[in-house]
């Protein structure tokens, strides 16, 4: 909602200054008093970059053992519910109750173990995203600095942009020298 609302009034800004410039009476001296803006796609540069293929494969491999033995528990449990299903009408109560327990035990430690997973993975992945965010961030800014732009958007949050105003090309050719 804030970044919507940043938009909106960076939009209805910008369209006052080019109303402004518009009523000047020279129109060289209003349009140097324009702010100059960029846009970038960084999805694509994060889709496209090498750095960023590289954090994934190495989350995967440090992953990889712990989603091999889940998928073990899993199927294990699997197994244990179709041999029940199968087995419980000629079972006595007493082992049907007891087959029952463990079914329900094993169950809670197999969701217990799935969720602490998923929960260090995505710590895992978010550490490494502000990281490679920052990185990016920083490339922009200094991109941004180096080329005299007032404000440097995403471009997914862009209506319509002239393709001289988008620097993904420059953006994703740093990003990824580094």
């Amino acid at each position: 909602m804030k970044k919507v609302l940043a938009l909106l009034s960076s939009a209805l800004l910008l369209v006052g200054v080019q109303a402004y410039a518009a009523d000047a009476t020279t129109a060289t001296a209003a349009a140097s008093s324009l702010p100059k803006i960029a846009v970038v796609n960084v999805q694509q540069v994060l889709m496209q970059s090498s750095k960023v293929a590289e954090v994934n494969t190495k989350l995967q491999d440090q992953f990889k053992p712990r989603q091999e033995k889940l998928t073990a528990q899993q199927k294990s449990l699997q197994d244990e519910l179709d041999k029940y299903s199968k087995d419980s009408a000629s079972m006595a109560q007493k082992d049907r109750d007891t087959t029952e327990k463990k079914i329900a035990d094993d169950k809670a430690a197999f969701l217990k173990d799935a969720g602490a997973f998923q929960k260090e993975v995505n710590a895992e992945q978010n550490k490494a995203m502000q990281s490679i965010l920052g990185q990016l961030s920083g490339i922009i800014s200094k991109l941004a600095k180096k080329d005299n732009y007032s404000l440097v958007l995403d471009s997914q949050a862009v209506v319509y942009a002239s393709d001289a105003a988008d620097i993904t090309k420059e953006v994703a050719k740093d990003f990824n020298q580094k």
